[in-house]
């Protein structure tokens, strides 16, 4: 038969008792002492005995059920905790006893529950929003492909059509795929140590980034505005060059015709920091922040025909990771400005080799 639980109840009721007998014990020897006559003696420790033992009995009791209202909040936590699944996130201990330790730590328990509750939601809407955006370019893919296998008057023509947005869409739904990767990626290193940590220049990494879309700009005819001081940070060249890449791809792609694009960057004795603003439709601050969020396009969630709506979730798991912040402001007239602030260089230790390599003598 397997012993009782040594539960924190048992055991603080327990130590109440012994205290008490300990108590009433050194009581009833001290009153033994001073008595002188021997039959007195007797009396006095049979009475003492027994007062022991009821006040011993009493004393228990009590113990136990101070200490189980004391322990019930700790008992709702159990209890709560035990029933917690995806589906029943919505349950809190909402304590209401006086504010001391327990109460702290039933603030804390709901606390995390919020937490994680936001994240469950988080996830599912991810879930959907990536199901969605996938679903798309394979709709499209199939929809080609039945109305031009059903068409018996389809020819060479007809079929290169087809092949031409088949081609269109797979490259969607991989620059999708990528994005996403990326985006696990860079958010599993987030709080965590860098995987690759070297040199980067915020400046050279952004005039790369507009080097690559210049075509798009001329075509859209769109202003470029440059102030590429040095910025040195440390870091994952691939991530950092990717923020970049985001950051002025959004700006162009969320442009206007012959609009302005701006791309300053520059460093203090402790950031550097990159700012990349653009012309472009009105925004309402309110919507600013939601713009970090995936799959948000301009406020607009899952309808863009620009993007997929990753760039500033990535650019924000890429700060991050980094330890750095990233800010938006919607600009008077339209546009946005995104300012990055990343840990300069000389705050920042580079990786280095761990292995020893032997010396020849």
């Amino acid at each position: 038969m397997n012993s009782p639980r040594p539960t924190l109840r048992r055991r603080i009721t327990l130590l109440n008792g012994l205290l008490l007998v300990a108590s009433g014990a050194g009581v009833l020897v001290t009153t033994w002492l001073m008595v002188d006559a021997g039959a007195t003696r007797t009396q006095v420790l049979l009475a003492g005995l027994a007062a022991l033992a009821v006040l011993s009995v009493l004393g228990l009791i009590g113990g136990y059920w101070i200490t189980a209202r004391a322990l019930r909040p700790l008992q709702q936590v159990t209890t709560t905790a035990r029933r917690l699944s995806t589906e029943t996130l919505d349950q809190r201990l909402r304590y209401s006893g006086p504010d001391d330790e327990i109460a702290e730590l039933a603030g804390t328990f709901d606390a995390m529950l919020d937490r994680l509750a936001a994240a469950f939601d988080s996830q599912k809407r991810f879930v959907a929003n990536a199901s969605h955006e996938l679903r798309t370019p394979l709709a499209v893919m199939r929809t080609e492909v039945d109305v031009t296998l059903t068409d018996p008057e389809a020819d060479l023509a007809e079929y290169r059509r087809m092949a031409r947005v088949l081609r269109d869409a797979s490259v969607r739904a991989n620059s999708l795929v990528d994005a996403l990767l990326l985006l696990a990626r860079t958010e599993a290193q987030a709080g965590r140590r860098l995987a690759r940590k070297a040199p980067v220049d915020l400046a050279v990494a952004c005039t790369t980034a507009l080097s690559t879309v210049q075509r798009e700009i001329a075509r859209m005819g769109i202003l470029v505005n440059t102030d590429l001081r040095p910025a040195p940070v440390v870091g994952d060249p691939s991530l950092l060059d990717r923020l970049a890449g985001n950051l002025v791809e959004n700006a162009v792609r969320y442009n206007e015709a012959n609009g302005h694009l701006w791309v300053h960057t520059g460093m203090t004795a402790e950031q550097a920091w990159l700012v990349v603003a653009n012309t472009g439709g009105e925004l309402d601050p309110s919507e600013v922040p939601a713009l970090f969020e995936p799959f948000r396009r301009g406020g607009l969630e899952r309808t863009g025909s620009r993007g997929a709506g990753l760039g500033l979730s990535i650019v924000r798991a890429v700060c991050d990771a980094h330890g750095g912040t990233v800010r938006a402001a919607a600009r008077p007239g339209g546009g946005l400005e995104v300012t990055v602030l990343l840990p300069a260089a000389a705050t920042t230790p580079v990786n280095r080799g761990a292995a020893s390599v032997p010396q020849r003598r």
